[in-house]
């Protein structure tokens, strides 16, 4: 047993070298273990592959480890007429699942130091057979458009006033449910990192000021939201789906928030970590993802196989969806998918491209028994 493989073996799988290096052979060690030996094949079989992506692999000459947080992205050996080694070149990537880790472990400390907000009474006469839902279209705080480029200007502090104006109007269209549910539906943060290009492809981003000074402000603009709401509903629930600009931002956003409101009980955040989520509210249910990873005629299925319960209870079924930046909406069986326009300008890629989206945000006004029953749009120029 190498060290790297006590490291990342799990609890059966040193079980399972323990017993090798006891009795002498995977055969034996079958035998005193009761169990078939392909058991312990398969299992020491992954064991190696994750140990490979690390460097170690001896019976293929790769006996260097890369560090911690990356992974083997492909080797060149050149041999001697020997047979043996001589050159060799390891090529690295950064290792997603560590660095998801690594990050998250860093958001929570950060976030130990948050100063909870206090609570706050909420009025009376609310109506308990409706919800309000509000879906917040791929935002992209922190993107950067020129006017003479793109035909708008926007940067953070246009966001900032726009966003916060343009939900503080549309609480107010909305009736005085018990409870809304604000859900972003993800690319929150316009970009994920200090250099200002996408995390997975590294394409450069238009990108206004500083990280630091994005995730300031984009908290800020959640946190008017969420007391625009508290105003008009006794509860708010807070979704934050997962996108493809902002990976581990939306992870600070899910636990910054969770710190903040901790004394709230009227205020709950959603920070479960998974690309679906899921709301019922009587026969009347909606799932939320950002829309990047599954395409939309395959959302019912899912929904259909992640809450089999819950499909059987419901009779109204909806997907909430952003990533494309414009409304669309198909009926499948049993199940409605839309996707919502994004409030934010378009950035340069956007223009050159020929997107020409408007620019809204939606109140959706779902009944416990009926489904959805209003829709109120506040458009931009509005406000």
């Amino acid at each position: 047993m190498t060290p790297l493989q006590k490291e990342l073996a799990t609890a059966r799988q040193l079980e399972f070298l323990e017993a090798i290096d006891t009795h002498g052979s995977q055969n034996k060690a079958a035998t005193a273990l009761g169990i078939d030996r392909s058991t312990i094949a398969k299992s020491l079989t992954m064991l190696k592959a994750k140990c490979a992506k690390r460097g170690e692999s001896p019976e293929h000459d790769m006996t260097h480890q890369v560090p911690t947080g990356y992974q083997v992205k492909g080797t060149s050996t050149l041999y001697g007429e020997d047979g043996l080694p001589r050159m060799q070149w390891v090529k690295t990537a950064q290792d997603w699942d560590i660095k998801e880790q690594l990050m998250r472990e860093a958001v929570e400390a950060l976030c130990q130091e948050v100063k909870p907000i206090k609570p706050r009474k909420a009025d009376k006469g609310y109506s308990k057979d409706t919800l309000a839902v509000y879906p917040l279209g791929d935002p992209h705080i922190g993107m950067l458009s020129w006017a003479d480029e793109t035909g708008q200007d926007w940067d953070l502090m246009i966001a900032e006033d726009k966003f916060t104006a343009v939900f503080d109007r549309l609480v107010k269209t909305a009736p005085r449910c018990d409870e809304c549910c604000i859900v972003n539906l993800g690319d929150y943060f316009h970009y994920d990192n200090m250099e200002g290009v996408t995390t997975r492809s590294g394409h450069s981003l238009d990108v206004d000021s500083r990280y630091a000074k994005m995730v300031k402000i984009g908290i800020r603009i959640m946190r008017r939201m969420i007391e625009s709401a508290l105003d008009h509903h006794k509860k708010v629930r807070i979704i934050n789906a997962t996108g493809n600009h902002d990976d581990t931002s939306s992870m600070f956003l899910n636990v910054a928030l969770a710190n903040i409101y901790e004394k709230e009980k009227r205020v709950t955040v959603d920070e479960s970590p998974t690309p679906y989520h899921y709301v019922q509210f009587g026969k009347t249910c909606f799932g939320v993802h950002h829309g990047h990873s599954t395409k939309m005629p395959a959302l019912p299925g899912v929904m259909a196989t992640d809450r089999p319960q819950m499909w059987g209870e419901c009779l109204h079924r909806y997907w909430l969806t952003g990533h494309i930046h414009h409304d669309s909406m198909k009926e499948y069986a049993g199940c409605k998918v839309e996707s919502f326009r994004t409030l934010a300008a378009k950035d340069a890629y956007a223009a050159w491209g020929g997107y020409r989206a408007g620019q809204d945000s939606k109140a959706i006004i779902l009944h416990k028994e009926y489904g959805e029953i209003e829709r109120h749009t506040i458009n931009l120029q509005m406000v």
